[in-house]
């Protein structure tokens, strides 16, 4: 109706497009160009979205490198690809954008750029005049995160062989357990493969035994209350190796900012009231 050509919204917004009723998923009269931001996008919604004719563009930034500092700039070689493959690789962050002097993957306390093999993973580091020149009124905050002469972004990456990186965890939100360090973010994809579930957060819930193990709060689409923790374990199980499953599941609404970032301080916080295992 109102012809719209390119928006904006966070992974959140796609998940509720592609998991609105059949009824309203009308064709549309012309590809609509999205951008999407905030967190890393499941490759399985990125593929749907594609369905429903819309093609999403995938942007990575903080507000301390004034927004999108990356994109995923797609290549016409993938167009022959099929569609998981297209989706896997639109899911990832990609490059610098043009007004970024720098960007790059580095061993946070070796500042060394780590190997371009999509495996070793370093913190994502950023400089130029489109970061900020620091935390206001705070000289320690600031100091920390220019370390080395690169913003520290506190988040966790690889770099693959054509040059794009690809997020893999929030420092702070990596588990570890049993001395394995497990990405949140693989958890979480595969618990949103299960066909039951809308969406999924993890966190780290204490254990006596292993230090810490991954805590996924989830939730189920309509029509699937009859689903047991135990069948959403398994599935894990199935898919992960098993250190990386999910030992706790609790269902019901994921806290989420007005921007549709889920709020992980307190799913945490839940984590930590439910005692160690």
């Amino acid at each position: 109706m109102h012809k719209v050509t390119h928006m904006g919204g966070a992974p959140t917004v796609l998940n509720m497009i592609v998991n609105s009723p059949e009824t309203e998923h009308k064709p549309l009269p012309h590809r609509v160009e999205i951008m999407t931001g905030g967190s890393p996008p499941l490759p399985q919604i990125l593929a749907k979205m594609e369905e429903l004719g819309f093609n999403v563009s995938h942007l990575y930034g903080l507000t301390e490198t004034y927004g999108p500092g990356t994109h995923c700039v797609w290549k016409p070689e993938w167009d022959s690809l099929s569609l998981e493959e297209r989706t896997k690789l639109k899911s990832r962050q990609g490059v610098q954008h043009l007004g970024l002097e720098g960007l790059d993957v580095k061993d946070p306390v070796t500042m060394e750029t780590v190997p371009d093999n999509g495996v070793t993973m370093g913190e994502v580091m950023f400089r130029g005049n489109t970061v900020m020149s620091g935390y206001f009124k705070d000289l320690e905050a600031t100091r920390k995160a220019f370390e080395g002469d690169w913003f520290h972004s506190g988040d966790l990456a690889v770099k693959h062989p054509d040059g794009y990186i690809e997020i893999k965890d929030r420092l702070k939100d990596v588990i570890i357990s049993g001395g394995e360090n497990i990405s949140s973010v693989e958890v979480e994809r595969v618990l949103c493969s299960h066909q039951a579930v809308l969406e999924a957060a993890v966190v780290a819930r204490p254990d006596n035994h292993w230090g810490q193990t991954p805590c996924g709060f989830v939730k189920l689409k309509d029509g699937f209350d009859t689903i047991k923790p135990e069948e959403i374990i398994g599935f894990c199980r199935d898919h992960l190796p098993h250190y990386m499953a999910p030992k706790t599941i609790v269902f019901g609404d994921i806290p989420k900012t007005s921007t549709g970032k889920v709020q992980k301080y307190l799913l945490r916080k839940k984590a930590d009231e439910m005692g160690s295992l």
